[in-house]
């Protein structure tokens, strides 16, 4: 059977057509309900069946709701879906607290089930349970009221930071050091100053290059100042109701809760983790951290530290100095289209798979591409692009799914949301793009499975990243980026200067592993001791585990998306890390294509999504489980 992918709306149908998606989605769940409670299918296997049946028309509403309520062009549109995912959640919440639901499951036989199957069944119960199904009556009914009132907390949270694009308003003359194409693209207005929004293409550039220290710092805060103050409340609400919920239902914290499905499993292995990680990276923290102030003090004298509004141009100095890399001189390299197709070229080497544009598909944004994706001429999914800052849309770099696939059932669709320059890009923003790219591939080849619940990028919220951040060292191969990045001229990048890059990022990374802890700290004790004055508490955290030193007057938790998606689980980046570092010991560094390694790692790793542990996958992979030697090696180097 071949399967089609969803029909998107037109912008003028879009409101209409997101309405009757998500009424036709719940309704068809609610009446697969009610025929699973006044019929229950005789078997197991049917019941798991018909519930993943569930499960699936409720992901498609929930999937198309976020996607569209982060991207829609149209207001009305985000707001409707943004509704949508509250009634999602609502369901969702009201079938797991279900005591009829609940008491057909546990009286399943396992007997005779396949170890997908037998694990489906056993993270069904583990739902209910989480749930608060066998509590009373009106805790339930407080349950549901948190879980409802959370969902519109983070909505709000989220679209606080989309909305909120702050400015600098400057003379040109103030803008001296940043490229000539970043200028060109920012005209002088009317009142002869130019505007440097909050968005990525705006504010690194601004941080890396401006010669002006004052303008680097009015960028600096502007953007540490996003979300705020709307988002000081917003936070201190979630994080009391996350803790409420996680009470109620027998745990001691919300990290505890939430770390329960990770692979970490207790919540206070989170904190032990981050000091691990911050212990290893203190070494290269202090040794790196002395030659950034030793090159920031040629200018100001006597200075004992350094914040964020200099680190970011002075370590291009650094880099520039100590190993001659000119990022100026790097972007030229990369022109975001031939990144674009440099991209798809090289993921469709390693994976095997082939991108064909689709150039009827309906689209939100006129600068949205689609491609189906294919393996041996049969199409496996269909994936969209979305990689530029606009108006109303989502602020950072994100895979989100569309579809979830499965087979004979439904095709895989993704699309990946990020805010990248137009013409030339950062080689750091060419990495992230690897990074994403490599979520949306996860998503598409682990989309044949035969249950929702395993579908795509379904492992542990702590491995998730870890394929993505394999994917990078793509972005650092001399001979890969030669294949796409070339000046205006045509000419490649030199081989000699990707390894002067390379050399350049590593400096840094034991300071930067530090911030990344800090980031971790502050998401797992924001929800443990929910401080009641969050600046205090992140000033507190920033001098324990960052070695930049706070810029006073700033708020940039309330633009931490982060404590949103991941919660108390920020540490999750670092931890996947590890494991990513690992994975890629296995790849000849001198083959990075070869298909033995490759494909086996697409089969063993990505395409079986989350119907096995992450630990497992990364086992029968390497042959062996993973280890911190890989990661303290690189760190230490």
């Amino acid at each position: 059977m071949t399967l089609q992918p969803l029909v998107l709306p037109s912008t003028d149908d879009a409101q209409e057509w997101a309405e009757a998606h998500a009424r036709d989605g719940l309704a068809a769940a609610r009446q697969l309900v009610d025929d699973l409670r006044t019929s229950p299918p005789a078997t197991t296997l049917e019941l798991l069946r018909q519930w993943d049946e569930i499960s699936r028309h409720l992901g498609d509403v929930a999937a198309v709701a976020s996607l569209l309520a982060n991207v829609h062009t149209v207001e009305g549109v985000r707001t409707t879906c943004e509704q949508s995912e509250v009634e999602v959640d609502r369901l969702g919440t009201e079938l797991r607290q279900d005591r009829a639901l609940y008491e057909i499951f546990a009286a399943a036989d396992p007997a005779g089930l396949d170890a997908t199957a037998a694990r489906l069944l056993e993270k069904t119960l583990d739902d209910f349970r989480r749930a608060g199904v066998d509590l009373d009556d009106a805790t339930r009914a407080r349950l549901a009221e948190i879980n409802e009132r959370l969902t519109e907390v983070g909505q709000e949270f989220g679209r606080t930071i989309r909305d909120d694009v702050r400015t600098v308003r400057v003379s040109p003359d103030r803008l001296a050091g940043l490229p000539q194409d970043w200028l060109d693209e920012h005209p002088v207005g009317d009142d002869g100053l130019v505007t440097v929004t909050t968005d990525y293409p705006d504010s690194l550039p601004a941080r890396m290059f401006v010669h002006d220290a004052d303008v680097r710092r009015q960028v600096t805060v502007a953007f540490l100042e996003r979300g705020w103050p709307a988002n000081g409340p917003l936070l201190d609400e979630m994080f009391a109701l996350r803790q409420e919920l996680a009470t109620l239902v027998g745990y001691a914290d919300w990290a505890s809760y939430d770390a329960d499905v990770k692979m970490i499993k207790k919540g206070p292995a989170i904190p032990e983790f981050i000091d691990r990680i911050a212990e290893a990276a203190e070494a290269p923290m202090r040794r790196d951290l002395e030659l950034l102030l030793e090159r920031y003090r040629r200018d100001v004298p006597g200075a004992e530290t350094i914040d964020t509004a200099d680190s970011v141009y002075y370590e291009e100095l650094v880099r520039q100095e100590r190993h001659d890399v000119d990022s100026q001189r790097v972007r030229t390299f990369f022109d975001f289209t031939k990144v674009q197709q440099g991209l798809l070229d090289v993921t469709s080497r390693l994976f095997g798979v082939t991108y064909e544009p689709v150039t009827d598909a309906v689209v939100w944004h006129d600068e949205v591409t689609a491609y189906d994706v294919l393996v041996d001429g049969a199409r496996i999914g269909r994936i969209y692009l979305d990689l530029h800052p606009r108006d109303g849309k989502y602020k950072h770099a994100a895979q989100f799914t569309l579809v979830d696939g499965l087979a004979d059932r439904q095709l895989a669709e993704g699309v990946l949301v990020c805010n990248f320059s137009r013409g030339l890009m950062e080689h750091d923003h060419v990495v992230t793009l690897f990074h994403e790219f490599g979520h949306l591939l996860h998503h598409v080849l682990a989309g044949a499975g035969e249950w929702t619940r395993f579908a795509g990028v379904a492992t542990e919220w702590d491995f998730v990243e870890a394929p993505s951040q394999m994917l990078e060292e793509w972005a650092w191969d001399a001979d890969v980026l030669r294949t796409f990045a070339t000046d205006a001229s045509g000419e490649p990048i030199p081989a000699d200067l990707v390894e002067r890059m390379r050399a350049a990022d590593d400096f840094g990374k034991g300071y930067q592993a530090r911030t990344q802890m800090f980031y971790a700290a502050m998401s797992y004790w924001f929800h443990t001791d929910r401080p009641a004055d969050l600046t205090a508490a992140m000033r507190e955290l920033q001098a324990r585990y960052s070695p930049f030193a706070y810029i006073d007057g700033t708020h940039m938790f309330a633009s931490f998306g982060h404590l949103g998606g991941y919660s108390s689980a920020y540490y999750t980046y670092m931890w996947s890390l590890v494991i990513a570092k690992d994975l890629f010991s296995a790849f000849d560094p001198d083959d990075l294509f070869a298909p033995e390694v490759a494909g086996r790692y697409r089969d063993r790793v990505l395409a079986p999504g989350g119907s096995a542990d992450a630990a497992d996958l990364v086992a029968d992979f390497l042959g062996r489980p993973y280890t911190f030697d890989a990661y303290a090696a690189w760190l230490a180097r």
